[in-house]
C-alpha cells in the first residue's frame, strides 16, 4: 500500500509525514530526492544541461539560482524540467519501495498531483492549512519575502482542487491535533 502524501508548500507535510515515521511507516520524500538526483545521476545532470544550458551546473554543484529564475518565469521551461526529473524520481521510488519491508509506505510530494506521481499511490492523503498560515510559515522557514511565497503559491493546484484527488485529508491550521489525525489515517489503511 503506497499513501501519497502531498499539500501545498507550507501545509505541513513533512512534519505530517515525520508523524507517520514515529509509527514504524516508511517515507519517500520525493522533493529531497529530486534535489539528490539533480546533483548525483549522471544522465538527469546530462539531460538538465543539454537543455538549460552548461550554466545549469557551477563546478559540478547545480546551480539552483539559475535554474529556478528560467523555470518560475516560464512555464514552458518547467514543464521541460519536470519532465526530465519525474521519471528519474519515479524510477528512485520504485528502487527505494522494493527495499522496505512495511505494508504501508509514504511518498511525499508537494506536486504529487501535479506531476502524475499520484497515479503510483494506492490512496492519497492532503494535508490542508489556511493560506495566510502557510505564507506566514514559509516566510519564516525560507528567509522569504510574502511576494515569493505567494508566486510559489500560485503555481500549485489549491486545497480545494487537491481535495478532489483525496481519500483522506489532515487539517494542519492549528484548529486539531496532528498525531490522533494520523492515527485515523493508519486505522483506516
Amino acid at each position: 500500500m503506497v499513501l501519497g502524501v502531498t499539500g501545498g508548500i507550507g501545509s505541513g507535510k513533512s512534519t505530517v509525514c515525520e508523524i507517520f515515521k514515529t509509527f514504524g511507516i516508511p517515507v519517500y520524500d520525493s522533493d529531497a530526492r529530486a534535489k539528490a538526483l539533480m546533483s548525483s545521476n549522471p544522465n538527469l545532470i546530462n539531460s538538465i544541461q543539454s537543455s538549460f544550458g552548461e550554466e545549469a551546473y557551477v563546478d559540478g554543484e547545480l546551480n539552483r539560482a539559475y535554474l529556478a529564475e528560467i523555470v518560475f518565469s516560464d512555464k514552458g521551461a518547467l514543464e521541460r524540467l519536470n519532465a526530465l526529473v519525474h521519471p528519474a524520481v519515479g524510477r528512485d521510488f520504485d528502487e527505494w519501495a522494493d527495499q522496505q519491508t512495511s505494508d504501508i509506505l509514504i511518498k511525499e510530494a508537494a506536486i504529487l498531483i501535479e506531476s502524475g506521481a499520484y497515479k503510483q499511490c494506492d490512496k492519497i492523503l492532503v494535508v490542508t492549512c489556511p493560506e495566510e498560515l502557510r505564507i506566514e510559515r514559509v516566510m519564516k522557514r525560507d528567509g522569504a519575502i510574502r511576494e515569493q511565497v505567494t508566486v510559489r503559491i500560485s503555481k500549485q493546484l489549491s486545497d480545494e482542487e487537491r481535495r478532489t484527488y483525496a481519500d483522506f485529508t489532515i487539517d494542519n491550521s492549528g484548529e486539531k491535533m496532528l498525531i490522533p489525525q494520523v492515527e485515523a489515517v493508519l486505522h483506516q489503511l
